[in-house]
């Protein structure tokens, strides 16, 4: 952002700056222009969109983007802002809803891990499902011509547990270490050395039979789902591939299984037999989910799984996260380079940086009591909802 800017400044330049994210918008646009379905539903000064939206769609764009400041257990969307109707002509008019004020008053439930660290009476508190000691993953890097090779430690000896029922956000700007970490929890790629208890069971250590009975308790959701969903395979073939190959559904079954898994995530049981093609991004991340759980799992990691999609789609998919953790007790490493949704996700935080563990605690004190320098540079570099331009640059000397 900062590069384009100082681009347009030296140069004179006018730049159209296309987004989903009217926080990032907000840091460079003097006027935006909203578009939505192909017709440009409001144009005026940024401050007058951002601080006094007219049309119900931006409202509901605004709304829908998690804030550090804010605190819900639910996050606005579009819907809750705007309704359709099909007029007798054939175009659709769009109508404002009247917003309920209690989606902007409700407050998250207390962590999960502060649950466990107070158990009622004298009984103990549950193991956690996952502990990792001590773990370290290396890659060789091409010697230089007449230097001796050397390995790279993209994850650093970290050590860390996750509670039943929790989510542990991990947050950290690209190239950190974020998905290596995610692949070497499920052991998709080899630890180099330390260890990875899942329900006391060292998968650093496991036999390929006992770890392919393991998996169905682990799964993963990544970042893309057009690369995550085969496209010469109907959404009910993807959905059904994890139980075919542990052979968990019998063929008289199997379109009954996949009804209810598109029914858990919010989608019409009847496109069952589509292709990835006739879904929009939000619809093929929610199939990604669906094949997720197709196993019944117990743990699973959220890869990113929400940055490919624009901020209505996405306040839709985390909502959808936390109620299926509610509803089935669900346990998940929630990944992102976005500090916001990591905030509105999690339980606790752990900020990694280069391979380790900067800091970890609740969302809470991670954002209001950050201890280490890269936190405060992370929460600072997050886009705010107001309009931001920054001072036209002359000189190396002003600079």
């Amino acid at each position: 952002m900062q590069q384009l800017r100082e681009l347009r400044d030296r140069r004179g330049m006018s730049m159209i700056f296309v987004s989903h994210d009217l926080g990032v918008v907000a840091q460079v646009a003097d006027a935006i222009a909203v578009m939505y379905r192909g017709q440009l539903v409001e144009y005026n000064s940024a401050e007058a969109i951002l601080n006094h939206p007219s049309h119900p769609y931006t409202k509901g764009l605004l709304a829908c983007r998690p804030q550090l400041e804010q605190n819900f257990t639910y996050l606005p969307t579009v819907s809750d802002f705007m309704e359709e109707f099909a007029a007798a002509d054939g175009t659709t008019i769009l109508a404002e809803k009247s917003v309920d004020p209690a989606l902007f008053t409700q407050v998250q439930a207390a962590p999960a891990s502060a649950q466990l660290a107070q158990p009622v009476s004298t009984v103990p508190a549950p193991p956690p499902i996952l502990q990792v000691k001590d773990l370290t993953v290396e890659y060789p890097i091409q010697a230089i011509l007449g230097q001796p090779k050397r390995m790279f430690k993209a994850v650093d000896h970290l050590s860390f547990d996750i509670h039943p029922g929790e989510t542990l956000g991990l947050v950290g700007e690209s190239g950190c270490g974020k998905s290596t970490l995610a692949r070497a929890l499920l052991r998709l790629i080899p630890a180099t050395s330390g260890s990875i208890q899942f329900e006391g069971q060292d998968i650093a250590r496991m036999k390929a039979r006992s770890l392919r009975s393991l998996r169905r308790q682990m799964q993963i959701i990544f970042q893309d789902p057009d690369g995550a969903l085969d496209p010469r395979m109907t959404v009910a073939d993807a959905i059904l591939e994890p139980l075919k190959i542990h052979g968990l559904v019998q063929k008289k079954h199997q379109r009954e299984q996949v009804s209810c898994l598109l029914n858990l995530v919010g989608l019409d049981p009847e496109t069952m037999d589509r292709f990835p093609h006739s879904f929009s991004g939000g619809q093929k991340q929610r199939i990604c989910i669906a094949r997720a759980l197709a196993l019944n799992p117990r743990f699973i990691i959220c890869d990113e799984s929400v940055s490919a999609l624009d901020v209505s789609v996405q306040a839709q998919v985390l909502n959808l996260l936390k109620n299926l953790q509610t509803e089935l007790r669900l346990t998940y490493l929630f990944i992102s380079h976005d500090l916001s949704v990591v905030k509105f996700m999690s339980d606790r935080i752990m900020v990694m940086n280069q391979g380790r563990i900067e800091e970890l605690g609740t969302a809470e004190d991670i954002y209001r009591n950050p201890q280490k320098i890269y936190t405060q540079a992370l929460i600072a570099s997050i886009p705010q909802m107001q309009t931001h331009r920054s001072p036209r640059i002359t000189t190396e000397h002003d600079r």
